[in-house]
């Protein structure tokens, strides 16, 4: 069994849920090496998330931006934690509910994602930093 370790480095570009499965695959090429395994990412950030959904029609991406925004509203005058604008307690709620990190089989040197499945970046802040993804494969190799 073999283990592989590395951070990149993914621009959200702009608020939303932008497809990243195919940056993934280009910054992590070790995926290859593995015969099988598991991929495990972590976003490391409390105002971002990552998740597995949709990957061929973008109306999904812009449903679930809207959707978050309408349960998770940026008017609500109760939250006391908006020192970086009224985005910012409301993007923590979105990732606490969407969550940090996911994992993804290997088989035969490529991800094990289903058909329609494609890995999302979940940006929630207005203007969005660099995201850094930890990322963690364990498996048996070629």
């Amino acid at each position: 069994m073999s283990w592989t370790q590395t951070e990149i480095n993914i621009k959200a570009g702009k608020r939303g849920f932008s497809l990243i499965t195919k940056e993934i695959k280009e910054k992590i090429p070790e995926i290859k090496k593995y015969k099988i395994g598991i991929l495990h990412l972590f976003i490391k950030h409390t105002s971002a998330s990552i998740t597995i959904n949709e990957n061929y029609d973008p109306s999904v991406r812009n449903d679930l931006e809207t959707h978050f925004n309408h349960m998770v509203s940026e008017k609500e005058e109760y939250y006391t934690h908006t020192e970086e604008g009224t985005d910012d307690m409301t993007s923590h709620i979105k990732s606490t509910i969407i969550g940090n990190n996911i994992s993804i089989h290997i088989l035969n040197g490529k991800l094990n994602l289903g058909i329609w499945q494609g890995i999302y970046l979940c940006e929630h802040r207005n203007n969005p930093p660099l995201r850094k993804i930890s990322a963690i494969i364990h498996g048996e190799t070629y």
